[in-house]
């Protein structure tokens, strides 16, 4: 039986643990803080002290768990239940407009309610709870597994480590982690006065806090939380799912409802939503939204449109990476003016040099910005780009730098106009640019380091052989130090010799010797789309492997047999026949397939049909005024056309941007219909409209 003083702390913890969760809730959700920054300490040190004094009265849910815990050693991957999908993007009016249209088709063709919520710049959270504590927290990850980040996410006072309202069973919530500008001001006053490196942006600095080894560094960064999901709920998963989750009682019946439902368990939602009606709805929230951007206390880089009623999401279903029901509008990107003080020359796996502008540090969209994209020699002579120069900076697509214009009025006497090397800064092999084609190829292959690191890199990336833990920095190492001289070496690495690499500990050597050893088991498609064959992306990597079925077949099949396959044309059945009969590609394919333990081939794919650009090929080539050649592809896919990397007679469409180059000519010697940007967007724009 507890003892009277047992009794007594048991009822002071109690009321210590619901004035804490007032605190916090009022400070980090309500934003209206209550007590001063030592009143909240004074209350928390009392809890923790009673705590220690009767250990028996810990509860997992305290609020003396959320900071502090012994530093981990990595970060546990997290298997999503549901998976957790990204958002297509609409990056104009139009764009906006097809998703409507095609909304309305899939529907019956009457005006659509949405809700409309804001795009966070932060990073994508779940957070599972099992009979309303918090069980489990976890980044997005590849949309299938994350990465386990309870112990970090416990520090964020926004998160309630139990609801407010009873729920039975589990219930898991997708958010959004992030950093308020304040708190992010004082972050980086915080790290330049300590002399460290400061961070670039809000969403850098939340990830890396919450990629922090120990949760206490987690605790002092001041990361917040919104809500704006629930796995299970809508065309989030499987339909019944929601009413599972929510112990048998009556599931919200749209997006806005859950919303308000999420807000009455206690987690913190964002005001700033609405349900709007069509396309004239989206539009006017956007309108607002924007006009608002830069007076709201955090980063937002545009809205979201949600259809709202759970049932017509479950009708729309979901592509294979997004929901149709949901598309991203992003705003403009944005545009700033600095000197480029040099220019640098990078070279790529596929030894194309690209040169790249160094520039005064500017900050642009929020973000710093000392180098962009040049994208070929062509492009800088075009633009008459020369060191000294004052440039206009843009980040496409609010990502991407890249160097819009010089500013010729501000030129300075001593400009110096670009020489373009003859020879790889980096192996000294001849730089070779084959005719009709804007880009310049070192020659050296992989004995170029250079083009060795970015062939590891594109190895060990998700959609290829997905080694995780083979970032840049340690293969700059592996290659510098000569430890892998070929990419099939890398499976010839031990624990020794990793340990050996600047802070590589053991632990962290034994995980990427387990990643390694895990992508001995992969598909014939990521097999094809690792080797780096120049044009071979994934969907050609994907049509090839159903194509032959064997890797064997593939090696050996002549350029006839390749066009046969659908949407190769002649230009990657000549790259794919060159790859294999360079004695050097073959023997290195060989070597890294015979180091693979398994090899399946891939499912077949699914057909999306009913799109406005469904079974249409599209090949594209130069560089467009507004979109990345990844942008252009996306939208085109999302209306369900297919980008492919050759022209054919199989091709529909060309869309060509400046400086072309040779598919444009063959484009037009075929007969293949020529668009530009424009005439992209009319295509995806809806039928009638202006």
């Amino acid at each position: 039986m507890p003892s009277q003083a047992q009794r007594q702390a048991a009822r002071r913890l109690d009321e210590l643990r619901a004035e804490i969760e007032r605190l916090d809730h009022a400070y980090y959700v309500l934003d209206d803080p209550l007590a001063s920054d030592f009143e909240y300490d004074q209350r928390l040190r009392e809890l923790q002290a009673l705590e220690a004094e009767f250990p028996d009265l810990r509860r997992p849910d305290s609020p003396s768990q959320r900071v502090g815990g012994a530093a981990r050693a990595d970060l546990a991957p997290a298997p999503h239940d549901v998976p957790m999908l990204s958002l297509n993007n609409a990056l104009d009016d139009a764009e906006a407009e097809a998703f409507d249209q095609r909304v309305r088709a899939a529907l019956g063709g009457a005006e659509v309610r949405y809700c409309c919520e804001l795009k966070f710049d932060g990073l994508a959270m779940s957070l599972r709870y099992q009979d309303g504590v918090l069980e489990r927290a976890a980044t997005r990850g590849d949309g299938s597994i994350g990465e386990d980040v309870t112990a970090n996410v416990r520090t964020i006072r926004a998160i309630p480590l139990r609801l407010a309202v009873p729920v039975a069973g589990r219930l898991e919530v997708r958010g959004e982690v992030l950093m308020f500008r304040r708190d992010f001001a004082r972050l980086n006053e915080h790290q330049r006065a300590a002399d460290a490196k400061a961070f670039a942006n809000p969403r850098n600095a939340a990830a890396g806090s919450l990629r922090q080894l120990d949760p206490a560094v987690t605790a002092r960064r001041r990361l917040h939380f919104y809500a704006y999901g629930m796995a299970g709920a809508g065309g989030d998963g499987e339909p019944g799912e929601a009413e599972r989750t929510w112990g048998g009682g009556a599931p919200p019946a749209g997006q806005a409802a859950l919303l308000d439902r999420l807000a009455a368990l206690g987690l913190p939602v964002c005001d700033i939503r609405e349900v709007v009606a069509g396309i004239d709805g989206l539009r006017d929230f956007y309108a607002r939204i924007e006009a608002r951007r830069e007076t709201l206390p955090y980063e937002i880089d545009g809205v979201v449109f949600k259809v709202d009623a759970f049932a017509e999401q479950r009708r729309l279903g979901a592509l294979a990476r997004a929901p149709r029901w949901a598309v991203a509008r992003k705003f403009p990107p944005r545009e700033a003016s600095t000197r480029l003080v040099g220019i640098d020359v990078q070279v790529g796996r596929t030894g194309a040099l690209t040169p790249v502008a160094r520039l005064e540090p500017v900050e642009v969209g929020g973000v710093v910005v000392s180098n962009a994209s040049l994208h070929n020699e062509d492009e800088v002579r075009r633009k008459d780009i020369r060191i000294g120069d004052t440039v206009l900076v843009r980040r496409a697509g609010d990502v991407i730098p890249e160097v819009v214009a010089v500013l010729p009025e501000l030129r300075p006497a001593g400009a110096v106009p670009m020489v373009f090397p003859q020879n790889c800064p980096v192996c000294g092999s001849p730089v070779e640019r084959g005719e009709g084609e804007a880009v310049a190829r070192c020659s050296g292959g992989l004995i170029c380091g250079a083009q060795r690191k970015q062939a590891l890199l594109h190895l060990a990336g998700r959609r290829a052989l997905d080694i995780d833990g083979l970032g840049e920095r340690i293969v700059e190492q592996l290659v510098d130090l000569g430890l892998v001289p070929h990419p099939a070496a890398l499976f010839d690495l031990d624990a020794e010799r990793l340990q050996a690499l600047d802070r590589m500990g053991e632990k962290s050597a034994l995980n990427l010797l387990a990643s390694i050893d895990g992508a001995r088991r992969t598909t014939l498609e990521r097999l094809i789309y690792a080797l780096g064959i120049r044009h071979v992306g994934e969907t050609t990597a994907r049509d090839l492997a159903r194509h032959f079925g064997d890797f064997d077949a593939l090696a050996q099949a002549d350029e006839e047999a390749l066009l046969r396959v659908r949407d190769v044309g002649p230009v990657v059945a000549r790259s794919v026949r060159r790859f294999f009969d360079d004695p050097r590609s073959r023997a290195e394919a060989d070597a890294l397939r015979h180091k693979l333990q398994r090899i399946d081939p891939p499912p077949p794919a699914a057909v999306d049909a009913g799109l406005p650009l469904a079974g249409k090929r599209f090949v594209l080539t130069g560089t467009l005024p507004s979109l990345t050649r990844e942008q252009a592809t996306e939208a085109i896919e999302v209306a369900g056309g297919k980008v492919v990397a050759a022209i054919s007679r199989k091709t529909d469409f060309l869309l060509a941007g400046a400086d072309a180059g040779s598919k444009l000519a063959k484009a037009q010697e075929l007969g293949v219909a020529v668009i530009d940007e424009d005439g992209l967007h009319a295509l995806l724009r809806p039928q009638g409209a202006g």
